[in-house]
């Protein structure tokens, strides 16, 4: 199974008087550093994105329930403020640690790489990175994943994909979350996926509730195959 680079974009640049500037580079040449070392101690990294609300650290909280006794998997959260995620996370069993942005919209590479000082990673068959909630920002920031996956819930409607194409193309797989919610709202799964595909033919999608736990087997699932092809996987 190829861990290619989530982000398919090109490198972003702003052209100033005929002098390109290359506003990613730094990032991209800390996040292959990032990708290295988890290549080197077999860590399957997955970035997960979304807007604010879409119910992440919930999907993290029952997804540590129920892998946390079959592999060794943590969780680096990403606000603006607090530290109340990381707490939620730790309290589902599972080591945690918050990266407090201070009003920064999004993660950065750099800021994972910080992160390791003072976070242990080596063991870890999965480490999870979840991102601001921001469908803007991160969807430029290679954090060094091997796959990033977004969350759309169904009480944000679904014409998001069109309207925020690039983070759609940069995922592997979205994530319908809040499903239980869907007798209640005017959200359609079929159009929420066929504009996903529209931007990303690739994109796997999965239906899911932290509430009911629909689709949280499937889910589970996805990761393990995903963990168990990464420890095959030659290291570098």
């Amino acid at each position: 199974m190829p861990f290619a680079k989530s982000n398919r974009l090109p490198v972003g640049a702003i052209q100033c008087d005929n002098t390109t500037l290359s506003l990613l580079k730094a990032n991209d040449f800390v996040a292959r550093t990032i990708r290295e070392k988890m290549e080197g101690q077999g860590t399957l990294l997955i970035n997960i994105t979304s807007s604010a609300g879409s119910g992440k650290t919930t999907l993290m909280q029952e997804t540590a329930r129920r892998l946390k006794d079959k592999i060794k998997m943590a969780v680096l959260v990403g606000d603006l403020e607090t530290e109340r995620d990381a707490i939620r996370i730790r309290e589902a069993g599972v080591p945690s640690m918050q990266i407090v942005t201070n009003g920064v919209c999004h993660l950065e590479a750099q800021m994972i790489l910080q992160a390791f000082d003072h976070f242990d990673t080596k063991g870890l068959d999965l480490l999870f990175v979840e991102n601001v909630g921001n469908l803007v920002c991160p969807a430029a920031f290679d954090l060094g994943e091997d796959f990033r996956v977004t969350l759309l819930a169904t009480t944000e409607g679904d014409d998001k994909p069109k309207k925020y194409p690039r983070m759609f193309l940069t995922s592997e797989l979205v994530l319908i979350s809040k499903a239980d919610l869907l007798p209640y709202l005017p959200f359609s799964v079929d159009a929420a996926i066929e504009d996903a595909r529209g931007v990303n033919p690739e994109i796997e999608a999965l239906l899911v509730s932290s509430t009911t736990g629909e689709g949280l087997d499937a889910w589970c699932a996805w990761l393990m195959e995903r963990v168990e092809a990464k420890k095959m996987a030659p290291t570098v």
